[in-house]
């Protein structure tokens, strides 16, 4: 390891700060859409037109904010593939917080304890691993395994459109990018790009996510593993539970 790939190690952020950016944002963008769209907006109390108009610029401000968290998520989520000692113990803890964080996704951003047609962001990334596994496993030059690899993507994508996974199945199309070209920076940020902007226009503020993906130096930083996974539903629950019985 030569003196700048040491100094940058020393300088740039960890997986850890990068989890924090995630997560910080993606609870902005859930507080918009739980307390302020399903929440303020939905209340018998009503708001004049300038109340209405402060709130809209809030709400939208707080979601543009909120695109950065996703790309953080599947870039560390690429790279805990690439890392990890047990890929399936990976996949299980991913299908074991699907499962658990379902209803308290339903209740924050659709207001309902059961809402079967949109899977929380777990499923998507759960798919996403599943698909890697199957482009790692076929990864010869021939033509049987080329063909498997394409085979293993479309999978990936059927089976997140099926399941209507939050991000669809651009999530998907996102994660396999971001492993494909991970050691091409460049190809990578212009790919994982197109693929958010396909995704929605929307999707623009959520190309900022780049800027940390670039200052990330490898190490992973203070292990809060649990944590992580737990603040998912637990936050989901809180804010649903805000907006039902404090708010409506």
């Amino acid at each position: 390891m030569n003196q700048k790939e040491i100094e940058m190690r020393e300088k740039g952020l960890t997986g850890n700060i990068l989890k924090w950016i995630a997560i910080i944002t993606m609870l902005i963008d859930h507080t918009a859409v739980a307390i302020i769209q399903n929440g303020i907006f939905q209340s018998e109390t009503g708001l004049t037109l300038d109340q209405q108009q402060r709130w809209a610029q809030l709400y939208w401000v707080m979601r543009y904010i909120g695109r950065l968290g996703f790309p953080i998520f599947c870039f560390l989520l690429v790279e805990g593939f690439c890392y990890t000692h047990s890929v399936k113990k990976y996949m299980f803890r991913l299908g074991i917080f699907a499962l658990v964080s379902e209803v308290p996704f339903d209740l924050a951003l659709f207001g309902n304890v059961f809402y079967p047609s949109y899977q929380n962001v777990y499923f998507t990334l759960l798919i996403g691993v599943f698909t890697l596994c199957g482009i790692r496993h076929f990864g010869g030059a021939d033509i049987k395994s080329r063909i498997l690899r394409v085979v293993s993507l479309l999978g990936g994508l059927a089976a997140a459109h099926i399941l209507q996974t939050d991000y669809d199945m651009y999530g998907i199309l996102l994660i396999v990018v971001l492993y494909l070209f991970r050691e091409k920076v460049i190809w990578r940020d212009i790919a994982a790009g197109v693929v958010l902007l396909l995704c929605s226009l929307t999707e623009l503020t959520g190309l900022v996510a780049f800027v940390p993906m670039h200052l990330y130096n490898g190490q992973r930083g203070r292990q809060m593993k649990y944590f992580f996974y737990i603040f998912y539903p637990a936050h989901l629950l809180i804010l649903g539970l805000i907006t039902r019985y404090v708010i409506l």
